[in-house]
């Protein structure tokens, strides 16, 4: 999909034409990135060229708004609530958390609703693993390689196919895409049948495995608490309610724009995360495609699958969000 900026009065706004809607854009031409000198036109201009592929990643979930009014190198702010003025494109839905509160996300369904907010300064796209019609139920596991200390990539490329290898024995279909920043990503479509804490336990049984086969906490470790980790972590604990990752095709606030980029199998082990960055994605996707599409179509029971782990069976109804959070490893 092509965007249009179109010619508007003033040097502070423009509008952009995105399908059957005009988009305003503020400041077009400020700096977001200033080693590279990337506009905010440009990184609107960017996400509406990659819409249809990042599309179907955001459609339906709550979005998490990280806004940088200034650029990458200026002060951040997170945003859960949508602003109460908001054009009829762009959805909402009202979330409840265990506080008592409740919040109204914003939810990004189409691309001009997706430029809209990147004009508020948003640069990445973070989205819950869940999509409205079944908020407490996410529709994937997510294992985050997260490395501990610099120069632990080749560990994180080398654990990737042991992922791959637990996952497809368990028969879940597997698609890896880069952070964005220095860890890989590891996304399995699920049927949205379990409440979040039974995902994260058996996405920590997974991990747990994988740490056994790689055989060295040194290179793969799931050991929860930060100032005992050596290795790359397994990071399991992401499948909890309210976490969010940069969705595929996001761009990452990091001086280069790097891209979260999907990934061939094949590709993970020769793959360098510098190599994908706002200025080449669209030239990638033109190559090589959408690596993603078709990935929602095959989405598999976990249910199952807890046995073949040696866990006890899932517990469908588990989902008393009052008490999610007294589900995770204590950070102490």
């Amino acid at each position: 999909m092509r965007s249009a900026f179109l010619p508007f009065p003033g040097p502070y706004l423009r509008l952009v034409r995105v399908g059957r809607h005009d988009v305003a854009i503020s400041n077009p031409d400020r700096v977001v990135f200033p080693r590279i000198g990337v506009t905010k036109g440009d990184l609107v201009e960017y996400y509406v060229d990659v819409a249809d592929c990042a599309l179907p990643h955001l459609r339906r979930r709550p979005f998490h708004m990280v806004r940088y009014r200034s650029g990458v190198e200026g002060d951040l702010f997170h945003q859960k609530r949508v602003p109460p003025k908001h054009p009829e494109y762009v959805a909402e839905q009202v979330v409840r958390f265990p506080s008592g509160h409740s919040t109204v996300f914003a939810v990004v369904d189409n691309a001009a609703a997706l430029a809209w907010v990147i004009n508020l300064g948003c640069i990445e796209l973070h989205t819950w693993h869940s999509r409205v019609e079944d908020i407490e139920r996410p529709d994937y596991l997510l294992i985050d390689l997260d490395p501990t200390t610099d120069g632990q990539w080749p560990y994180v490329r080398e654990i990737a196919l042991v992922v791959r290898d637990v996952l497809d024995e368990l028969g879940l279909a597997s698609y890896p895409k880069t952070s964005g920043s220095t860890g890989l990503h590891v996304l399995a479509p699920i049927k949205p049948e379990l409440g979040f804490p039974e995902v994260r336990r058996l996405a920590k049984a997974i991990a747990q495995e994988v740490e056994r086969r790689v055989g060295d906490q040194r290179i793969a470790t799931t050991t929860w608490r930060v100032a005992d980790r050596v290795g790359v972590f397994v990071d399991y604990g992401q499948n909890a309610r309210d976490r969010t990752i940069a969705a595929a095709y996001s761009i990452r606030p990091k001086r280069d724009a790097r891209a979260s980029a999907p990934l061939r199998w094949d590709e993970v082990a020769d793959a360098e995360p510098e190599r994908f960055t706002l200025l080449t994605m669209r030239e990638r996707v033109a190559e090589v495609g959408d690596l993603t599409a078709g990935m929602w179509r095959r989405r598999r029971s976990l249910a199952p699958l807890f046995e073949q782990l040696g866990l006890d069976p899932p517990d469908p109804d588990r989902l008393d969000t009052r008490s999610w959070h007294s589900a995770l490893e204590p950070w102490v």
